[in-house]
């Protein structure tokens, strides 16, 4: 049986790596003592599979780990109740929020989401400054970046890959860019629109993925199914 979890990671574990929070997860199933699935071979670890990676230091609202269980009925916990047990055991920042069993056929989550929403800070810029800078960011024909690439460099326009883009009241950059067949970095979008914002290079605040996308018969969702059940123990715990 597979289970997907959405969390969050806010705060200052916003600053743990990808692979050391695949450990704290590692960690938390351990203490937990659930009957986890785990890989052949010389050193057996828990089967977790997880989304796309955040940039370190950036927050999420949504990410998504997938974690395959043995028999079913060793689980002697609903999908709620696992999520509670869980949340305690990880680092305050790092709270799941939502479970849902998926099927094991499904393409992996780093297959399926197709797109990402962003909140991105700006210093020192007010909304009114950035608007016309955004708005000829998104007239442009493509946005040229430079990128090493096996220890080359590459020349990608990443235009295709910026599905919206917009300010809010505050000044922060709202924005959706694509992951396939290559993402878009927030770092290097915000490095691209200074070009369209008088020269001066835009200093770059907060991080924050506020979702992640599948598409779906042609319908744009969450990777969760629906129906998937909320985790009022983690909700309490994050509050």
């Amino acid at each position: 049986m597979r289970i997907r979890f959405r969390f969050t990671k806010l705060g200052k574990v916003r600053f743990t790596s990808h692979r050391d929070v695949a450990r704290l997860f590692e960690r938390a199933l351990r203490r937990a003592q659930l009957p986890v699935a785990s890989t052949e071979g010389f050193s057996p670890r828990p089967k977790m599979h997880f989304g796309l990676a955040l940039p370190t230091g950036g927050e999420s609202l949504g990410e998504y780990i997938d974690i395959d269980f043995r028999e079913p009925e060793a689980l002697d916990l609903d999908l709620a109740e696992l999520a509670g047990v869980l949340s305690p055991l990880l680092p305050l920042g790092l709270d799941i929020d939502n479970a849902a069993v998926v099927d094991r056929k499904d393409p992996s989550l780093q297959e399926a989401v197709s797109s990402c929403s962003w909140r991105i800070e700006i210093l020192n810029r007010s909304a009114a400054d950035l608007r016309p800078a955004v708005d000829q960011l998104l007239a442009a024909e493509s946005l040229p970046v430079t990128r090493e690439r096996k220890g080359k460099a590459v020349h990608d326009d990443i235009r295709p890959n910026i599905v919206a883009l917009a300010v809010d009241p505050d000044g922060a950059l709202v924005a959706e860019l694509a992951t396939q067949p290559r993402g878009v970095r927030p770092s290097e979008l915000v490095t691209s629109l200074s070009g369209f914002a008088g020269g001066d290079p835009l200093d770059e605040g907060g991080v924050c993925r506020t979702h992640q996308w599948i598409v779906l018969d042609g319908a744009r969702r969450e990777p969760l199914p629906p129906g998937a059940t909320r985790a009022p123990h983690a909700e309490a715990r994050a509050s």
